[in-house]
This record gives structure tokens, C-alpha cells and sequence, in this order.
């Protein structure tokens, strides 16, 4: 797409720029309308996938589903079918009104809805520091979407010794992560003790994924909210937090000092 770049010194020169797409993308479940999302149009599958799980209407112990991917003229239309024990689920979180972002709380309808409890995290990461910051300097080549845009997040999985096993990208840090989420459930992948390398700030709906998805241990590239930092310690995730190459923050994290990396 073409732009005019503008410099202080007063020059001004014609660029061409790649854009990141963005387009609605309609999730139905067993044939009911359940949400709208503003994604990248890559790897929807995984998305619709890990937002089942994300939504709790779908567990880890079920079988993934496959999803049929449908471009109109007015975006994207994923269609999946939920199993029969999973219709009540779906009936009572049906949502109303299209959402603008797959985080969870858009068309709740009460705020008892929104503080539902989290099941605990029980599995426990075996990195130490030198696996996170060996994560962090590797997670840029695999963001070509963002390499080219400068406008995309990813969400990482990286094993305990830090080498990353996988990575998804969107314009958005929700879809991010659950298409992460939902790529390593095709895959029949746990997180081995490795843990999840975001690149964005630490949110409550973030906390609630790697929670619902038995996350060990949660890294962000950018600061927690207190909310986001309440629910994980209440849940023992825990966190890793303005995680930079030369420093970082943690809560409820005991390194494991055993890993050779």
C-alpha cells in the first residue's frame, strides 16, 4: 500500500508498505452464530480451536474438531461442530451480539459471568532464566507476519530448555495465543514443561487462556494488570513479566536450575 514517509529535516519520499490483513471472521458452533473476531486470515482452524477451549466449550481431553473455512465477500465464516455433551455448554454461553476481540468477556452478560473460577494449574515448567531469555532472542525469527508489517503479536511455545517448538501470529494478542492453543491440541501437544512467550502485555483474558489451557508458566514481553496478576497468583501460574533481553519481572516462579541449555 502506498504512504509518504516524512522525516524532521522536512524530506519527504513515496513507500510502499505491506499490511497486516484484519478481517471479521464469523465463529458458528453446531450451526448457532456464537462470535465475531477481528483476526488475520491465517491459520483459523487453530483459532477456532483454541477459542472453544478459551470459551470452556470445549476440554483438553476432547478430540479436536475439524473446521470448515469459508471466505465471502464480507470476511471469513468458521463452521465447527461441538459433540453432543458439549450442547448445554454451548446453549448457555451462546452469545448475541458480534464481538469485536477473542477475549472472552465481549457480550457477557453479567459480571458473575465474568469472575468465574479458574481451574488451578497443576502443570509445572521446567525452564530457569537462561530458557526464558534464550526464547525471548529467538521468538523474532519466527514472526515473519510481524518482520514485514511491524503490526502483528505472536504467542510462542518453547520447551524447558527454551528452544521455540512453535509459534502463531495475528494482529490480535487473544487470537494469538489461542491459535497457539489450538495448533498444539491438533498436534497432540502439551506444554512438556516448557511455558508460553507472548508478545504483548499481560491481561486478565490472557491469564484466563493459559489457565483453561494448563499452562506452567505464562511470559510477557510487556507489564501484568493487577487483575491479571490476582488471577494468576490465585491460580498458581506463574508469571514472567517485562521480560526483556536484560532483565525480567517474575511471581510464584522457582526456576529449575537442573535444565542444560
Amino acid at each position: 500500500m502506498p504512504f509518504t514517509r516524512l522525516t524532521p529535516d522536512g524530506a519527504s519520499r513515496p513507500i510502499d508498505r505491506e499490511l497486516a490483513e484484519e478481517v471479521p471472521v464469523a465463529i458458528e458452533f453446531n450451526g448457532i452464530g456464537y462470535a465475531v473476531l477481528m483476526a488475520t486470515p491465517q491459520n483459523l482452524d487453530d483459532l477456532v480451536l483454541g477459542f472453544a477451549l478459551s470459551e470452556r466449550l470445549s476440554g483438553p481431553e476432547d478430540t479436536p474438531f475439524d473446521v470448515d473455512i469459508h471466505r465471502t465477500p464480507q470476511g471469513m465464516v468458521a463452521r465447527a461442530n461441538l459433540p453432543p455433551e458439549r450442547t448445554g455448554a454451548l446453549l448457555e454461553r451462546v452469545r448475541h451480539r458480534a464481538t469485536d476481540s477473542s477475549c472472552g468477556l465481549c457480550g457477557i452478560e453479567n459480571l458473575e459471568q465474568a469472575s468465574r473460577p479458574l481451574p488451578p494449574v497443576t502443570a509445572r515448567s521446567r525452564a530457569d532464566r537462561t530458557a526464558v531469555f534464550r526464547a525471548l532472542a529467538m521468538l523474532g525469527d519466527y514472526q515473519p507476519l510481524n518482520a514485514a508489517t511491524g503490526a502483528a503479536h505472536a504467542a510462542g511455545w518453547a520447551g524447558a530448555d527454551g528452544a521455540i517448538r512453535l509459534v502463531r501470529e495475528d494482529v490480535g494478542r487473544h487470537n494469538a495465543f489461542d491459535k497457539l492453543i489450538g495448533a498444539m491440541r491438533r498436534a497432540g501437544a502439551d506444554w512438556s514443561g516448557g511455558f508460553a512467550l507472548l508478545s504483548s502485555r499481560c491481561s486478565y483474558e490472557l491469564v484466563e487462556k493459559a489457565a483453561l489451557s494448563n499452562c506452567p508458566l505464562l511470559v510477557t514481553i510487556s507489564a501484568p494488570t493487577r487483575l491479571a496478576a490476582e488471577r494468576a497468583k490465585a491460580v498458581a501460574l506463574p508469571l514472567v513479566v517485562l521480560a526483556r533481553p536484560d532483565a525480567l519481572l517474575s511471581q510464584g516462579w522457582e526456576e529449575d536450575t537442573s535444565v542444560e541449555t
